[in-house]
């Protein structure tokens, strides 16, 4: 008897995007009828609409990889609908949006006992919009001295919105003057003060379900010179630990398409940022680590679907986590590797490979044949064409064709090709 037929649909949910999702179109198509479990799986996708929607309207997507809802609420409300109503897996889920603004991150890892630098929270410059506000105020609001506050966590310091992104509002703070002048142009975002590590690199680990990949980053840099192609730029533990960190902080919150950026020391790692519910895979800026970040996307989405993987709604509860952290025999080390050991069940990490092994083999070896094909090129001239002025165009051609070749050169290395 024939094996049933199982058509998976995944959805894309847009902004501004177009790069990715066409290479992602491209590697979903290469994945092929999958047969597992006594039945044949294929997969599509397609770009979600945005429109009125009644709340029991169905949801064909098994699947939603989310660019647009953190701040679009429209698109929002949808996905918790569609997660609500349909059981549709997303990525990422809107129930934890509220903890991906940076703080709730922060206090979770330095509960686990990371080595976040020391950071302060201070009220609002100016008041929010609301009329309670100056009553509030006025009766219950502490007077507080900023410049202590600055002292205490030292300068040079950092002064951020405690909910990031993009680097908004982000300032250096050297002095006394440049503290006042960051507060007063905070207006009313609420803002840290963090402390600054003297740090050997920058790095930023981005993470897909189990697979993550740590760069050298320069954030200095323009954008399209900020992932710097340099193998083992950290030492093995260094290594070790900022992959465990992005791990980690996405399966206590639930996340599965994150990045996370560290200043490293040696072989001490300072978790810095590492919430971003719509994290960078542009062409234009990963180029070199491109096709390995969609390759992860769609295995991961793949995965998710053949395998009936049933996401969870908001934040799993953290007492694994905490016992662990609160364990006095444990040294940091070994709370890591606990740490990392919970990450690893949630992601189902060694069946995940597994899988793709058995499943999507051939995978690699069809990505690095479309990276080099017309096709991928169409898709970096599109790209370079409608991201730079006219003038500069010749030479983001060679600049892109020239790191997407340097990976086709390693990936055929590691494939034998």
């Amino acid at each position: 008897m024939a094996n049933d037929v199982r058509t998976h649909l995944i959805g894309l949910l847009l902004g501004a995007e177009e790069d990715w999702p066409r290479a992602f179109e491209s590697i979903l198509g290469m994945v092929g009828p999958i047969k597992a479990g006594g039945q044949t799986h294929t997969l599509a996708s397609e770009r979600v609409r945005i429109h009125p929607f009644d709340l029991t309207d169905p949801v064909r997507h098994g699947l939603v990889i989310d660019r647009l809802a953190y701040w679009y609420y429209h698109p929002r409300e949808w996905l918790k609908k569609a997660s609500l109503m349909d059981d549709t897996y997303l990525l990422n889920s809107p129930f934890t949006f509220q903890a991906m603004e940076k703080h709730s991150a922060y206090v979770a890892m330095l509960r686990l006992g990371m080595k976040i630098p020391k950071t302060v929270l201070v009220p609002y410059k100016n008041p929010v919009d609301n009329v309670r506000w100056a009553y509030t105020a006025s009766r219950y609001n502490d007077p507080f001295d900023l410049e202590s506050i600055a002292e205490e966590v030292g300068y040079p310091l950092y002064m951020k919105p405690f909910d990031g992104g993009g680097w908004r509002g982000v300032s250096r703070v050297d002095d006394v003057e440049g503290l006042h002048r960051s507060y007063d142009e905070s207006g009313n975002m609420l803002m840290h003060l963090q402390a600054t590590i003297d740090y050997d690199h920058f790095a930023r680990a981005l993470s897909i379900g189990p697979e993550t990949m740590v760069m050298d980053f320069r954030p200095g840099e323009p954008m399209h010179s900020r992932y710097a192609v340099t193998h083992d730029f950290l030492s093995p533990q260094a290594g070790w630990e900022a992959e465990t960190v992005s791990k980690v902080v996405n399966a206590f919150f639930g996340w599965e398409f994150n990045s996370a950026e560290m200043l490293v020391k040696g072989d001490e790692v300072h978790p810095i940022d590492y919430a971003n519910a719509c994290p960078d895979v542009a062409l234009t800026s990963l180029h070199y680590y491109f096709p390995w970040a969609i390759t992860a996307l769609v295995r991961w989405s793949a995965y998710c679907m053949v395998t009936g993987r049933q996401s969870f709604i908001g934040v799993r509860s953290p007492r694994a986590y905490f016992d662990v952290a609160d364990d006095p025999d444990r040294s940091y080390t070994e709370k890591m590797q606990a740490y990392r050991r919970l990450a690893d069940e949630e992601f189902e990490t060694d069946r995940y490979w597994e899988w793709c092994e058995q499943h999507l083999p051939h995978l690699p070896e069809r990505v690095l044949e479309w990276v080099g094909s017309d096709d991928f090129d169409r898709l970096l001239v599109d790209t370079v064409t409608a991201t730079y002025p006219e003038h500069e165009h010749e030479q983001f051609l060679a600049h892109f064709r020239g790191l997407t070749g340097m990976w086709m050169n390693d990936q055929s290395h590691d494939l034998g090709a």
